[in-house]
């Protein structure tokens, strides 16, 4: 694979960053939408706007500061988050079942992303003969939507409050052991950036992408 310019880079991931950003949050409001609560409506958030989901520290700063990081260590991992979806749960009809509907939401969307990429980057080979240059860029487009969509599924589904994985998790323990384990979301931030800083996420995390990522990039015909 042929070294790429930081303008060339840039140009490739900002289109899939910001569509796995957007999609994802959502995916989360429309769901709960149609569960009952139309917080997310109301605030305006059921909406593909980038500039809407978008957290200066969480979306821009701190995944800028972990790359260049990440990059002076020969790592490839990179870590952020966006404006979380504003959902109230005593809204839905069903608040414990339809919590873990409304939080696989966003992995969800994710990951028919990811597909979708994988599809784009298989057809963009077509216009390869003809199309060159064209072709090239979407191939590195799709494998880019590819792999920040797996990023995002699989970091949001690990069973951490306030992370997706974290709804789900509390939605299926029993009344008597989801209190005590919802009384630890205010430190969930705190636990993922010591994971993350030990190396534990990446370690945890990396088998997991790579597998992900070669086996939708088979399903995809890459």
């Amino acid at each position: 694979m042929e070294e790429l310019s930081t303008l060339q880079t840039i140009s490739i991931w900002i289109l899939p960053v910001l569509l796995a950003i957007t999609v994802h949050e959502t995916a989360h409001g429309w769901v709960a939408f149609k569960l009952g609560d139309n917080t997310a409506q109301r605030l305006g958030r059921l909406t593909l706007n980038p500039i809407k989901h978008i957290d200066l520290v969480g979306t821009i700063i701190v995944p800028a500061v972990i790359l260049l990081l990440s990059r002076l260590m020969g790592s490839m991992f990179i870590f952020g988050w966006a404006k979380p979806v504003p959902v109230n749960f005593h809204h839905l009809r069903q608040p414990r079942r339809d919590m873990a509907l409304v939080a696989l939401a966003g992995p969800g969307a994710n990951l028919l992303m990811a597909i979708s990429w994988g599809i784009l980057a298989n057809l963009s080979l077509l216009l390869y003969n003809e199309q060159i240059e064209l072709a090239r860029f979407l191939v590195y487009m799709g494998n880019a939507g590819i792999f920040i969509n797996v990023i995002f599924m699989i970091l949001n589904l690990i069973p951490i409050l306030p992370l997706d994985g974290g709804r789900v998790l509390y939605s299926a323990l029993p009344p008597s052991l989801a209190e005590p384990y919802g009384r630890l979301e205010p430190f969930g931030l705190l636990i993922l950036v010591f994971l993350l800083v030990t190396g534990i996420l990446e370690t945890m995390m990396l088998p997991l992408i790579v597998f992900t990522y070669k086996q939708l990039s088979l399903l995809s015909g890459l």
